[in-house]
């Protein structure tokens, strides 16, 4: 099995199960060194299990993403303890209540916005350096088609989809000069646990795994690829 990411570094976020853990174990198949961050320990290390398994190692950052100054602080940590960063792949998402937008709370909305949308940002202005140091720098944003098609109580998720989208292909765009590659990914359904809160009457069996996107989101962080300011998605 070629291991074209040996020797080379990648973050994910949100990799304590789901697409995200999925992804890092992906990664770590095609030879990365993982540095995976979630809210919950005991999460990340049953991604950090699979990850053994599939021949990789990882470094765990327990990281609430709503923290922006830890949040700030990922970039000179990692620089620290490896010199490098290759690929970023930020996936962690907060659902939200599904509600009318009249009803959003504030807190509600500041909290989806942060995980959302300003981690976002700060992953950005933390991990650029490094990302367009790297020779084949990679990022990658986890996104949704609701971003682009408008539903009755999706606002709130919906509307930091949509920023998120905008913030990273401007990013693509500052970036188009550069080594560095920034694209969006669109899994579109698949049988995760944000999923579930949202529809929870849906056919779970009906639907796709984590797992089996995570090939097409890991192929993006590829040294050779070279789409760049595109929207990625699953057939």
């Amino acid at each position: 099995m070629t291991r074209p990411l040996e020797g080379r570094v990648a973050l994910v976020t949100g990799a304590s199960r789901g697409l995200g853990a999925a992804a890092a174990v992906a990664l770590a198949r095609l030879g990365a060194d993982l540095v995976i961050t979630a809210r919950t320990v005991g999460g990340l290390e049953e991604t950090d299990d699979a990850i053994r398994a599939a021949g990789g190692k990882a470094t765990l950052v327990p990281l609430d993403l709503r923290n922006g100054e830890t949040v700030d602080t990922l970039g000179p940590s990692i620089a620290t303890r490896f010199g490098r960063l290759d690929v970023l792949v930020a996936n962690a998402a907060s659902l939200g209540p599904l509600t009318p937008v009249g009803h959003i709370l504030p807190a509600d909305w500041a909290e989806v916005m942060e995980v959302n949308l300003a981690a976002s940002w700060r992953l950005i202005r933390t991990t650029a350096p490094l990302l367009l140091a790297a020779e084949a720098g990679r990022a990658v944003f986890v996104t949704d088609s609701r971003a682009r098609a408008p539903r009755a109580y999706w606002g709130l998720y919906g509307a930091s989809k949509a920023g998120l989208e905008y913030l990273a292909l401007t990013w693509a765009d500052e970036t188009r000069n550069t080594n560095l590659r920034v694209n969006l990914f669109d899994p579109g359904p698949m049988a995760t646990k944000l999923r579930l809160r949202a529809m929870p009457a849906e056919d779970r069996s009906l639907l796709p795994l984590p797992e089996d996107a995570a090939p097409a989101l890991a192929a993006l962080c590829l040294p050779e690829e070279t789409r760049h300011g595109a929207l990625v998605t699953v057939p």
